[in-house]
């Protein structure tokens, strides 16, 4: 088998296994809101035969004194949270598993924007390239860049990269103290490997220089 067959061969089946993979946990992923959605409804059906059963044996003792119905509705507002609680935890499970689904660990690499910015640098947007290819751009609010002054951390991209070198390119637009439209730019080379590639982008003031910087910060997990 030549170089070829061999290169095809293999292809074959990383596909293979990347689709074997994908199809269970889509059927976890089935199972798993099945069975929540089960468990959730098991209450419900025994509430309403308690319900009927203390309907029919206040109309039988002729109770009115309501106690019965008070505790029911409790009871009904009591099961109707734990459901909620139930489905909130579904929801947080089904985003956890698209995002390994979606971006494993092996291709995974994820982009951070951080301010600490005041006199010199006002943002208005940044753009993301990777390779020289535009993968990410956001233009902010008022209420966003504060929410980012005030120590907030933005993911403002995570994607798939092949293992081996690339290049990081982050371009911030906004307005220095004279109320000019600026830019600062930084390029970052780095090495992406079977783990997950985390990246921080950071602008903060330069007091010698008045003006702001971009650096960059890979973290370790």
């Amino acid at each position: 088998m030549n170089n070829t067959d061999q290169g095809t061969g293999q292809g074959t089946a990383q596909g293979n296994t990347v689709k074997s993979s994908t199809n269970f946990k889509i059927w976890l992923t089935l199972g798993l809101f099945i069975t929540v959605f089960w468990s959730a409804m098991q209450p419900s059906a025994a509430l309403a035969n308690t319900n009927s059963d203390a309907s029919a044996n206040a109309m039988t003792n002729g109770n009115g004194n309501g106690n019965g119905s008070a505790d029911s509705q409790s009871q009904v507002a009591s099961d109707l949270e734990n459901i909620k609680s139930q489905v909130i935890k579904l929801n947080r499970d089904l985003f956890i598993l698209e995002e390994d689904l979606l971006f494993p660990a092996s291709t995974q690499i994820a982009v951070f924007v951080s301010v600490d910015i005041g006199r010199f640098f006002t943002l208005d947007s940044v753009e993301l390239k990777i390779n020289q290819q535009n993968v990410a751009g956001f233009l902010y609010t008022q209420r966003q860049r504060r929410a980012l002054e005030k120590g907030g951390i933005q993911k403002v991209y995570m994607g798939n990269l092949k293992m081996g070198q690339h290049q990081l390119t982050a371009i911030f637009t906004g307005v220095d103290a004279e109320g000019r439209t600026v830019q600062r730019a930084v390029t970052h080379q780095f090495e992406k490997t079977d783990e997950t590639v985390m990246v921080e982008l950071k602008l903060e003031d330069n007091e010698s220089s008045y003006r702001a910087d971009v650096k960059v910060e890979e973290w370790v997990l």
